[in-house]
């Protein structure tokens, strides 16, 4: 069968979770296109010459995207069969599987994605009495990603340093969380559990990205310390093997100080920069999200990195119903504090907690009350905060960066603008034309050209 899997946003990389199932596709029998609408136009030929679409929806930006792009599909091929599938496929059943006619495919969707593909083409298919999404969370193993059917990497993000640009190659050493961390939709897929990619294939997949120009590599995985003897092996690994490559990977707090012996030989491999999801200075709402660290930990850990000469870049989540103005003032002065005003894009200033379909966060007494009912085409239960400032806030502080970002705002002044429009609505003495911050030794830092957000 003829297969189209698109991709709409990953973060701005070359979209793993195309060239993952297109391979194991492939494997099966199938001939494969792949397309990515964040670097490439839509294109009805493709669409014309399938005989199945699946959509790669790793996130909640991907799946509103994926929205709108599927309905496009059932409008133009009303009989052509879609499937959603991806971390986020499970969510808006009522639009994905009622507007759209789509199946939905969570968890380790390898698998799932090829029976289903299967079942299209098989003589007397069986009727699906069950409309649920399915979630696969079986072990499995996996084909090494389809990478030439994917734009080259130049069409992506690159790594800043130095004063210089590097291409970027993405994987994912592992799937899955073995953490619960009440706003993030991991859990809810996975349940505490991770699946680990055979490290042969993650390895071979990096030959294949150094081989088209990558210099650095970035771990995907939803936390790389979750499986750490796996991890570590990969590492150690790849420095054998490619000396000249750097990476950065994403990890908790308390992996951070958890593994505080490791971070020498990890420094030593390459690594640059490590991302961590801070989300907030207010231990109180770091409780109620149960992440499993303290702000003092949070300060431990990006002192403990810096020791080994790599850079935290946190991301944060200012905005939630229990957020004041003065509590987004502390995580804007902790950034200032600690050194960080270059490691931290200015789009994270503005991020909004999201309670999808099946948030470990409903089970919270203290959040019904702010919320409003679910908007299928948002992906979330709207909320008010229990201050209204901060929800003006955080609508002005949006405008803002969306300025920011269109004018090319130098790091210094944007930080500068945001600290001043918060500490106004803080009640704070603040400069009604600030000028641009001293960054001084942030200048340099690594990081990637294209600020992420989920």
């Amino acid at each position: 069968m003829r297969v189209l899997l698109i991709s709409t946003y990953e973060l701005g990389h070359q979209p793993l979770h195309v060239a993952s199932p297109a391979a194991a596709l492939r494997r099966a029998g199938h001939e494969l296109r792949c397309l990515d609408l964040s670097v490439q136009p839509w294109d009805a030929g493709a669409l014309q010459w399938a005989q199945a679409v699946g959509f790669s929806v790793p996130m909640h930006t991907a799946m509103r995207l994926a929205l709108g792009a599927g309905r496009r599909v059932r409008r133009e091929h009303p009989g052509l069969p879609i499937c959603f599938y991806g971390l986020y496929a499970a969510v808006s059943r009522e639009l994905v599987a009622g507007e759209l006619g789509a199946a939905q495919v969570a968890g380790e969707y390898e698998p799932a994605l090829v029976a289903w593909v299967d079942g299209l083409v098989a003589p007397n298919p069986p009727a699906r009495t069950d409309d649920r999404p399915i979630v696969h969370l079986q072990r499995g193993t996996f084909e090494l990603p389809a990478r030439e059917l994917l734009p080259g990497l130049e069409r992506y993000a690159r790594l800043a340093v130095g004063g210089e640009e590097r291409l970027v190659g993405y994987v994912e050493a592992s799937h899955g969380c073995v953490h619960h961390c009440r706003h993030c939709p991991v859990p809810a897929v996975y349940d505490g559990r991770i699946r680990v990619v055979q490290a042969e294939t993650v390895l071979r997949d990096v030959e294949r990205l150094a081989g088209m120009g990558a210099r650095h590599i970035t771990f995907g995985d939803p936390d790389f310390l979750n499986g750490r003897r796996h991890s570590v092996a990969i590492v150690r690994a790849l420095h054998d093997r490619f000396p000249q490559l750097t990476f950065d990977c994403t990890t908790k707090v308390e992996h951070v100080l958890e593994h505080a012996d490791g971070w020498a030989e990890m420094a030593a491999a390459g690594c640059l920069f490590v991302v961590c999801a801070l989300e907030s200075v207010n231990d109180e709402i770091l409780a109620r999200l149960e992440k499993g660290h303290t702000t003092t930990e949070a300060v431990c850990a990006i002192e403990l990195l810096r020791e080994h000469g790599i850079e935290t870049r946190p991301s944060f989540m200012p905005f939630t119903p229990w957020t004041t103005p003065r509590d987004v003032l502390e995580i804007v002065e902790f950034v200032a504090a600690h050194d960080l005003v270059a490691n931290v894009d200015p789009v994270q200033y503005t991020i909004r907690l999201l309670v999808p379909d099946g948030s470990l966060l409903l089970n919270r007494a203290d959040l019904r009350e702010h919320l409003g009912p679910y908007d299928a085409e948002r992906l979330s239960y709207p909320w008010r905060s229990a201050d209204r400032a901060a929800d003006q806030l955080q609508a002005r502080l949006s405008a803002m960066v969306a300025q920011s970002a269109a004018g090319h705002e130098p790091a210094g002044l944007a930080f500068a603008r945001i600290r001043a429009a918060v500490r106004e609505t803080a009640g704070e003495p603040h400069d009604p034309e600030p000028q641009a911050i001293d960054i001084g030794s942030t200048e340099g830092r690594p990081r990637l050209t294209e600020p992420w957000f989920c």
